[in-house]
């Protein structure tokens, strides 16, 4: 599987939102690759998280975001099933796991209808070690300051927004990964 024929299909070459994704994405999969390669006592595929990370956000197009040149019709946090979606239908069913569960630090179906969470209700918490790191990288880069990584303190403090849940599982992914 090649990530950029499936993100062709979406992202025109030129556009912005091609570039957020794909500058986002190069920046997720070079940190899940180092932690890969530094435990390899995980045994993590290191194909599919260096394939699946490059695919983690294709849904955003789908997603009312225009401050990264994506103008469709769902909200933000709908990103990940939709891109799952897309990836599934690709015949990647592995890869559309990763889409659907890195958003946040994984939503439980509890907070989804606690929260009336406008996404599907099912458990979308990642699973597998390379659903894992892939997550967990994906916590320390924006996609409106490409060109910065957050610091372990600055990435916690995003996800306690949501509840302190989310913060539990990075504080645990950060005894594994880091």
């Amino acid at each position: 599987m090649t990530p950029l024929t499936l993100i062709d299909n979406y992202y025109p070459e030129g556009s912005e939102r091609r570039r957020v994704l794909l500058d986002h994405s190069r920046a997720v999969t070079a940190k899940a690759l180092a932690m890969v390669d530094a435990h390899p006592e995980l045994e993590a595929d290191r194909r599919f998280v260096a394939e699946a990370a490059m695919l983690h956000d294709i849904g955003i197009f789908l997603v009312d975001a225009p401050d990264i040149d994506c103008h469709g019709s769902s909200p933000y946090i709908a990103h990940g099933y939709l891109g799952a979606e897309l990836v599934r239908q690709a015949g990647y069913p592995r890869h559309a796991l990763v889409c659907e569960r890195h958003t946040g630090a994984g939503i439980t179906l509890s907070d989804i209808i606690e929260q009336r969470l406008p996404i599907p209700h099912r458990e979308m918490l990642p699973v597998s070690i390379e659903e894992q790191i892939i997550c967990f990288a994906d916590k320390f880069f924006s996609k409106n300051h490409l060109d910065e990584e957050k610091s372990v303190e600055k990435a916690r403090q995003s996800l306690l927004k949501f509840g302190n849940d989310g913060a539990r599982r990075f504080d645990h992914w950060c005894t594994l990964f880091l």
